[in-house]
């Protein structure tokens, strides 16, 4: 009987202190995205029409160890970002108003003592540090360590189940690096969601991915595979990118109710149903009216500190300024004209976001709100 009672209030102390783990990680995240997303929210809307970046994307590297057919973000002739322009640029953005930093590359953890630093620096000067990786690279000792540095949260980026050709990015190949960073979120108090591009190649592994993703208890993003917007004269796989072309339109059309399906469900995305429905039409070449924030409140600082407005612009070859001249990219002319003429071919996840929770001050507390009560993307 003793025994019986040991045992049993052994496992009333356990469950007691996974609750505990549970409600301080969630309390802590909760805070984080007040502070780091909701504050500099509410301060852009009062400064409408200026530039105040919500989101930033440091391009600390454009070198991959893998490749994508359809990734025309990829030059390994590239130099990678020095720490001194690292540390340059999250100054420059604090006095900006931003307070949310993804790293980007390329691959990040190409070099991960460098990365490392970058998130303590960061992170001790009270950004939420984001870092998307395919996880190839990623090992036990560089997940504590850039648990201990402060790391917000990491975004996995996966294609598929088993790799494909051109499609390197596969779940089985990452599984127990995946596993152990999902074990020590709540020790170290970041969350994890996978990023998933659909493409002609890959849309049943999309739905094999969410619901792995659910079963993990972590949250998605989804991006539709987009061919480049603008020349990119180091990209050399044109038609075999995995483009949606017309033999794959009610596939997307599918896939997408089943995802606004599993979004309504409760599985948590960051994509908004809008977003997720408005892929239909965007693969018909019928793109939505949507009013791209980039510029205003998101921005790249590309590896040598100069800026762009966006992913898909960042080899533009315009001067959109640098961290250096203080330039806002908000004030550049040029910038209102190439937004007419990008639009109808980009459906940017992450600019999509921004632009519609953006749209009205009450969507942006919905926003906060919704990810806030769930470890910001976690149930």
């Amino acid at each position: 009987m003793r025994l019986e009672r040991s045992s049993e209030n052994k496992i009333s102390s356990i469950d007691g202190d996974n609750n505990f783990s549970k409600t301080r990680y969630r309390t802590r995240n909760a805070i984080r995205s007040l502070r780091c997303w909701f504050i500099p929210y509410l301060k852009s809307r009062y400064h409408r029409g200026e530039f105040r970046p919500l989101l930033s994307y440091l391009y600390t590297e454009w070198r991959c160890n893998v490749n994508c057919y359809y990734c025309y973000t990829w030059n390994n002739q590239v130099r990678g970002m020095t720490l001194e322009v690292a540390k340059k640029s999250i100054d420059w953005l604090k006095t900006s108003g931003c307070r949310v930093v993804a790293i980007m590359g390329g691959e990040p953890l190409l070099r991960k003592d460098f990365i490392t630093e970058v998130i303590r620096y960061g992170s001790s000067r009270g950004f939420f540090m984001y870092l998307p990786t395919n996880g190839i690279l990623m090992d036990r000792y560089f997940i504590d360590h850039a648990g201990s540095a402060g790391v917000a949260a990491v975004n996995i980026a996966v294609d598929t189940i088993d790799e494909k050709p051109g499609l390197p990015k596969s779940f089985k190949r990452i599984e127990p690096q995946f596993k152990y960073l999902v074990k020590m979120k709540e020790k170290y108090g970041y969350i994890v969601f996978f990023n998933i591009n659909i493409t002609a190649g890959n849309m049943d592994d999309v739905k094999e991915l969410t619901q792995i993703a659910r079963r993990y208890n972590i949250g998605t993003d989804y991006h539709i595979n987009e061919a480049p917007v603008i020349e990119q004269s180091h990209y050399k796989y044109g038609d075999r990118g995995y483009w949606i072309t017309e033999d794959y339109y009610r596939k997307v059309d599918e896939l997408s109710d089943w995802l606004v399906e599993k979004s309504g469900s409760g599985y948590p995305m960051v994509n908004s149903v809008e977003h997720l429905r408005a892929m239909k039409d965007f693969v018909r070449h019928r793109p939505p009216d949507w009013k791209c924030r980039a510029g205003f409140n998101s921005l790249v600082i590309r590896t040598d500190g100069t800026l762009a407005p966006c992913f898909e612009l960042y080899s533009s070859g315009k001067d959109w300024g640098s961290i250096y001249k203080g330039q806002r990219l908000a004030e550049n002319e040029d910038l209102a004209a190439q937004k007419k003429e990008c639009n109808e071919k980009c459906l940017s996840t992450c600019n999509y976001q921004v632009a519609h929770y953006y749209d009205t001050c009450g969507r942006g507390l919905q926003w906060v709100l919704k990810h806030a009560h769930r470890g910001f993307l976690e149930m």
